[in-house]
């Protein structure tokens, strides 16, 4: 007589198979991927390039649904999470290398005459490519230094995210990476070409923050596991660990620069909104620079140290950094727009010389602020240079807009975007003004920060993304009138207060 156990292990049989499937059949799928690929390459066969995607896309559905199968049917197998982490770091060996090669190849041999910002695009996914192997190997490293030390690894919620857009991404990257215009005339064709035809905006949209989620996913292993590494590695030497953690820091800072000089690159190639959007992406790494080498102590002297010097080398390769960023790059921008695409409108107006002032007016602004000793904690005395940039370009980012639409606008939003240069140098140098530090406020109310996310991210495909961030850089400029009853205590704080249980 058959028992209630033996009749639910039956009932449970097929969903354990499928689910043992689901987890050992991924990499079969991206290798048949991957040979498609090369074919595709080969022969330029839109038939083997239409199944090397399906191939993809069949993986990342089975990517989402094998966990909840394991943990629903066989949630006591000892190697289903190690086998989880063994596929996803096969797939990404396997894909992304096949990714980049496919991006030159496009660039090569499918476009005829490719443009900058395609070379651009190319470059930078072999970038993100790299990124994601180093990724995959450090983690790696951390999880096993981890198990050496007795301490049991888990996914954060934060890697679990970066896991769930891998292959999706993948999937999007390498449809347009072997893309083939001559298709056969099917459904399946027809909805892929879709993801191949992708524009290059939507894209790099894309591409970037795959690139943010990967050096986040890094960030994080850094912060659960970096202080028993450090310990084991420093041997209680202070000054190491400093030299050794300043390095993250540091490259945040770098990294600033570098996406001001990048968007600077945008910018002569017409596209103000995606030079506005990387000036961000700047904007968001002067942020964490500073967040990180708080958190990471780097700001508190050690126990006896003599007293630090007004002037190191960290706020000189921090100001070097904001004036390329947010002085010279928005002022440059700026004569490069209106003289490059204002079709001899403005020739009337001395644009070379506002654009030298704006960027002396913040270099300037950036030695009060190096120098000044009695600063407000919280607050920064004048507009600060990241949100002067940020004013200053959403006016051309109109302009932009109404160029393409051949608008009758375009002359107004030019001289516009010359007095906001003008106004915005001015304000930055008034010191009697005091602007609450955004970044910290994003901290402290996280709700606004995931706001100001979702309006961006929404605006950005919209017409009016020059008119939304042109709206939010005059309520800062104006945030003074409400934000003067802060005091500077709660203003200085990162995180905001919880209360405390104690009586």
């Amino acid at each position: 007589m058959t028992t209630q156990a033996e009749v639910m292990n039956k009932k449970n049989r097929i969903p354990a198979s499928l689910a043992f499937v689901f987890v050992y059949s991924r990499p079969a799928l991206i290798f048949g991927g991957m040979v498609c690929a090369l074919a595709v390459m080969w022969g330029r066969n839109p038939v083997i390039y239409t199944m090397g995607v399906c191939f993809l896309i069949i993986s990342m559905v089975v990517d989402l649904v094998d966990g909840w199968f394991s943990d629903r049917f066989r949630p006591n197998a000892p190697l289903v999470p190690l086998a989880d982490r063994l596929m996803n770091k096969l797939m990404d060996a396997m894909i992304f290398p096949v990714i980049a090669v496919g991006m030159m190849w496009r660039l090569r041999i499918a476009e005829t005459d490719p443009s900058q910002v395609e070379l651009l695009n190319a470059m930078f996914v072999l970038i993100l490519c790299v990124t994601v192997l180093i990724r995959d190997g450090f983690a790696g490293f951390m999880r096993g230094f981890a198990i050496r030390q007795g301490v049991e690894p888990e996914n954060s919620e934060y890697n679990r995210m970066r896991t769930i857009v891998t292959s999706p991404v993948s999937a999007i990257l390498y449809a347009y990476a072997f893309f083939l215009p001559e298709g056969p005339d099917s459904w399946i064709y027809f909805r892929i070409s879709y993801l191949g035809n992708v524009s290059l905006r939507v894209l790099l949209f894309v591409e970037i923050l795959f690139f943010i989620i990967n050096l986040g996913s890094i960030a994080g292993y850094c912060r659960k596991y970096g202080t028993a590494c450090l310990d084991t590695l420093c041997f209680g030497d202070q000054v190491l660990r400093r030299k050794i953690l300043s390095v993250f820091p540091n490259a945040l800072t770098v990294m600033n620069a570098l996406m001001g000089l990048l968007a600077v690159f945008f910018a002569y190639q017409g596209r103000i909104r995606e030079a506005y959007l990387i000036l961000i992406g700047a904007a968001t790494f002067d942020k964490l620079d500073g967040a990180v080498a708080r958190r990471l102590g780097l700001t508190d002297p050690l126990p006896n140290a003599p007293p630090r010097k007004a002037i190191n080398m960290g706020n000189i390769m921090d100001d070097l950094a904001d004036g390329i960023s947010f002085c010279i790059v928005p002022a440059w921008i700026f004569y490069v727009v209106l003289t490059r695409f204002g079709d001899g409108r403005f020739l009337y107006l001395p644009l070379g010389w506002i654009a030298c002032f704006y960027a002396f007016m913040g270099i300037c602004r950036l030695i009060y602020f190096t120098l000044d000793k009695t600063p407000i904690p919280g607050f920064f005395k004048g507009l600060p240079s990241p949100a002067a940039a940020m004013l200053t370009l959403a006016p051309l980012v109109i302009f932009d807009h109404a160029l393409t639409i051949s608008s009758p606008s375009i002359e107004f939003w030019g001289l516009f975007s010359a007095g906001t240069m003008v106004f915005t140098a001015v304000v930055m140098n008034f010191y009697p003004i005091r602007y609450l530090h955004l970044g910290r406020t994003m901290s402290r109310h996280p709700w606004f920060g995931w706001f100001s996310l979702a309006l961006l991210a929404i605006g950005m495909f919209t017409p009016v993304f020059g008119e939304i961030c042109l709206t939010y850089g005059a309520l800062y400029v104006l945030s003074p009138l409400v934000t003067w009853r802060i005091t500077p205590e709660e203003a200085a704080q990162e995180q905001r207060r919880r209360p405390s249980s104690k009586p």
